[in-house]
């Protein structure tokens, strides 16, 4: 079979570029409808399907239920997976159609329908792109970082892939979408058109990167040690749940991973508030954003060398400590642009560098766990994770929606009152502060 992948099967052999960079685009693609569902989807329900944004946010936490059983359901079934491709990358293929189609109908509400029977079709639709295909999608991916090397620099070099490819995702998304979605609209970036095209074109994106990432990858750590590969992988849900919770690493890493993730949310749905209505010009999203991405971006070429000098735990909280100070900046320069923007540098260094490290810290979690109890998790034990940061964006998006309603915001105004405006700079300013000290006295 064709691959790119590096041909040696040792588990610790040092990985070629091209395999990392196939790896990097496996993220690329989940990573663009992670970001629009994060962005963008409280956006279009608000402004083009003209829902209630209280009522959205509570069928989002009850979403998230069934999204944080899905994620410990399928990291149970890579465990279990036995094909010739592996047990974790033969799921992106599976599965990235099926994603591509069910989110261009989830941004596809017919304008014919009852408002309840919206209601309903949102809840439908959520949960098959959240809770089941993006699911069976990015816990597989997520196990790679442990099935492709046992080196523990690799799978942190590899999580800083994951994270460069991640950003480069938002980049992407951050320039062209709005762009995109005005094209296709002819100029009014609130179209229903515009909106089942773009994610139609996203949905393509999303089958490539997957098919990239499928041929250039290769799982080498194999179950050899203290039992034999089936004993070790399949493991009784329940014992496996049991025994992650044992893990006090593996806890602390997945509690952060919503922290951060809940984070991620308030200010990436935050922005396109708090530029259309306290700074009065959506179009100052990009460049907000875009300080953000591009700085993670930037840094986190240099990270590799700071894991490498300090490791990866002390790089992640020396990045939680940049993010707070980004986070309080903007809290206090308010509507001042160029320092917002000055401020999103800070916010993007601070994410980059602990960020980059988030992802072989939770593979070095699954090692200690097997090292303890011989029970190699390596799905279920990034099945937390991934449940972690989907209950970080949904409950995000759930929580804005709260704090919106309850502070009076009405998209049908031509301006919101004091106390809205207070309510947005609350989501995307200060929530934030709070969530990352928090991880910040975890770490």
């Amino acid at each position: 079979m064709f691959s790119f992948a590096t041909k040696s099967d040792d588990p610790g052999t040092k990985l070629g570029w091209p395999e990392r960079i196939g790896y990097g685009m496996g993220n690329y693609g989940i990573q663009w409808i992670n970001s629009i569902m994060s962005a963008f989807f409280m956006v279009y329900l608000t402004n083009v399907a003209h829902l209630n944004v209280g009522i959205v946010g509570t069928l989002m936490a009850v979403s998230r239920v069934f999204d944080g059983v899905s994620d410990l359901i399928m990291g149970n079934i890579v465990d279990r997976t036995r094909s010739k491709h592996g047990k974790a990358r033969v799921w992106l293929v599976r599965m990235c159609v099926p994603m591509a189609i069910s989110t261009v109908l989830l941004f596809s509400i017919p304008a014919g329908m009852t408002e309840a029977i919206k209601y309903v079709y949102v809840f439908i639709f959520y949960n098959l792109v959240n809770a089941v295909f993006l699911t069976s999608m990015l816990v597989p991916y997520n196990s790679m970082n442990f099935l492709m090397s046992t080196d523990g620099y690799e799978r942190g070099l590899l999580g800083n892939m994951n994270m460069i490819f991640q950003t480069l995702a938002n980049i992407s998304l951050n320039t062209f979408f709005v762009k995109i979605l005005r094209a296709f609209g002819n100029g009014n970036e609130f179209e229903q058109r515009a909106w089942t095209l773009t994610t139609a074109s996203i949905g393509v994106v999303v089958v490539v990167s997957s098919i990239i990432f499928f041929f250039g990858t290769k799982e080498r750590v194999k179950g050899e040690q203290k039992q034999d590969a089936a004993q070790k992988d399949e493991v009784d849900p329940i014992v496996a749940v049991r025994h992650l919770f044992r893990n006090k690493y593996w806890i602390i890493m997945t509690i952060c991973m919503f922290l951060i993730f809940f984070t991620i949310m308030m200010y990436s749905v935050g922005v396109s508030f708090y530029t259309q209505w306290n700074l009065g010009n959506l179009d100052y999203m990009a460049p907000i954003n875009n300080a953000i991405s591009i700085a993670q971006f930037a840094i986190m070429f240099a990270t590799p060398f700071f894991m490498a000098k300090f490791g990866k735990h002390r790089t992640y909280q020396v990045g939680l400590v940049i993010m707070i100070c980004g986070f309080v900046g903007t809290g206090i320069v308010g509507t001042n642009v160029p320092l917002l923007i000055v401020f999103n540098v800070l916010k993007g260094i601070g994410l980059g560098a602990a960020g980059g490290m988030a992802f072989g810290m939770v593979s070095d979690t699954i090692d200690y766990g097997e090292w303890k109890t011989g029970l190699r998790l390596v799905g279920m034990g990034n099945g937390g994770p991934s449940m972690a940061q989907k209950l970080g964006l949904g409950l995000g998006q759930a929580v804005m929606g709260w704090i919106l309603a309850g502070v009076g915001f009405d998209e049908t105004l031509p301006a919101q009152g004091p106390t809205a405006l207070a309510g947005i700079s609350f989501v995307y300013n200060w929530i934030p502060v709070i969530c990352v000290s928090l991880c910040f006295v975890l770490m």
